[in-house]
């Protein structure tokens, strides 16, 4: 009988679920920084302000999310489903938004 992890990932599934952990991850730090200290506060030393870091977060995200899709582990029709249905419920919450 060959191993099988508990979480039936093959190694090439559990790669790209961390990859998409650390980018998440590394998009949740700057945004961190940016309640603390705005998003156009930079380093001491200079570099992107913390808008840019965010976009490129962001867009890191995406990427690790279309790889993903490309690899048969997500749906993109699927995840625009979910979109469609989240833009429609959250909006009862947003209360500080503007109405435009």
């Amino acid at each position: 009988m060959t191993w099988q992890p508990f979480n039936e990932l093959n190694p090439a599934q559990a790669k790209r679920l961390a990859i998409l952990a650390e980018e998440m991850g590394e998009a949740i730090q700057v945004i961190g920084k940016i309640l603390r200290h705005g998003y156009e506060s930079r380093h001491p030393n200079g570099g992107m302000t913390n808008r840019q870091l965010l976009e490129k977060e962001l867009g890191d995200v995406q990427w690790a999310m279309i790889f993903l899709c490309e690899a048969g582990d997500l749906s993109k029709t699927d995840i625009h489903a979910c979109v469609n249905e989240k833009s429609v419920t959250v909006t009862k919450y947003l209360h500080e938004q503007d109405a435009s």
